[in-house]
């Protein structure tokens, strides 16, 4: 048998709390359901509330222990009255990205039926696309390490939008392994680019990598898209797109303007890659006027553990960790599709453990197999 996989867990603040517990309770049945090895937590203290406590953003020792599990889930950091003397966000989760390398950002868009869809286009209840972002780089780069923002007086400061070869080639080599994955699941894997290489040199560069790439990659097709233009097209045309690869910035605002056409961020997934760890958390914030009253939409959370456990599956060649990761996925499908998942986002009358026990409760049962 596989030994359990050890995941390091970061509550965080507000809603944090609740939706991480929503999604590992989802996980861990979903293992149990399909006979994969048990997940076991390593619970890091992390967020403005620690900082508030402590003066410090995570506790000691905890980065290293992110870094050496299996696999970081997250709920949510951040507090609006809890911040840096210069106004900025108490934010370890950037420097874990930074830390260890998490380049490529997956924030999944996809309808489901009797969820909210914004546009009144039918073809929009088929919408089923990836926003890869980089997620270490670009104009985050200031960002991640605190204070590399070019501070002059009171009258100017100055950020750096750093893109390198190095990261952006693993980027793009990501994203056509990604298309491939989704060629293999049936889907389709049309592959866009999205930047502003008509005005920013660092853009033409990362277009320019990028045409490098696909060289290698014949059988993906491939498209261009600036971004002002994609942003656009979301509204527009969105069924028309599968996997759009774009620079950190970008996609941090594209990302959430899809996600507002899916249901809201109550639904925006997201997992964060690199070469040797993954962190996996809901892309929406801590929410704290709602925190600890039963409100928050954990869907975001336990469609996040899915991709945490499909990850895992790929890392420890462990194969019950997909099936588990189908299990939640075909779950919340199910869910919405009998309309047994009403979250109070979207003007239900369910709460984040009435939402949770409907996904637990829709999970098909399946004899456990080889784990090996």
């Amino acid at each position: 048998m596989t030994s359990a996989a050890r995941i390091a867990l970061i509550k965080g603040d507000g809603i944090g709390i609740d939706v991480a517990e929503a999604a590992m309770e989802a996980a861990r049945t979903a293992c149990r359901h399909v006979g994969a090895p048990a997940l076991e937590l390593d619970e890091i203290q992390a967020g403005a509330g620690y900082f508030e406590r402590t003066g410090q953003d995570i506790e000691p020792g905890g980065e290293e222990r992110a870094g050496r599990a299996d696999a970081i889930f997250l709920g949510a950091i951040g507090l609006p009255a809890i911040r840096h003397a210069d106004g900025t966000e108490i934010s370890p989760h950037l420097r874990l990205r930074d830390r260890y390398g998490l380049y490529a950002g997956i924030r999944p868009v996809r309808a489901y039926p009797n969820a909210p869809q914004r546009l009144a286009d039918p073809r929009a209840a088929g919408l089923d696309l990836i926003i890869l972002r980089e997620s270490t780089e670009g104009l985050f780069y200031s960002a991640a390490a605190h204070g590399r923002a070019q501070v002059i007086g009171d009258d100017e400061v100055r950020e750096t939008l750093r893109i390198t070869r190095a990261t952006t080639e693993k980027l793009h080599r990501f994203a056509f392994r990604l298309a491939e994955k989704r060629r293999q699941r049936g889907k389709r894997a049309r592959l866009t680019c999205v930047d502003k290489a008509n005005v920013f040199t660092s853009m033409a560069f990362f277009r320019k990598i990028f045409d490098e790439v696909a060289a290698d990659h014949p059988q993906t097709q491939i498209g261009y898209n600036y971004v002002d233009a994609q942003a656009l097209d979301l509204v527009r045309r969105p069924w028309e797109f599968d996997i759009l690869v774009m620079e950190n910035m970008f996609g941090d605002i594209l990302s959430d303007l899809a996600g507002g056409l899916v249901g809201g961020m109550g639904m925006a997934a997201c997992a964060e890659i690199g070469d040797t760890t993954g962190l996996f958390q809901p892309a929406h914030g801590s929410a704290p006027d709602i925190m600890g009253q039963d409100k928050a939409n954990p869907l975001a959370a336990i469609l996040s553990a899915a991709l945490m456990l499909d990850y895992l599956a790929e890392k420890t060649g462990t194969a019950t960790y997909a099936r588990a990761a189908l299990a939640i996925e075909d779950a919340v499908e199910a869910g919405f599709a009998a309309n047994r998942l009403r979250p109070m986002e979207f003007g239900g009358d369910m709460g984040t453990w009435a939402v949770t026990q409907a996904v637990l409760a829709a999970m098909p049962v399946t004899a456990a197999q080889d784990t090996q």
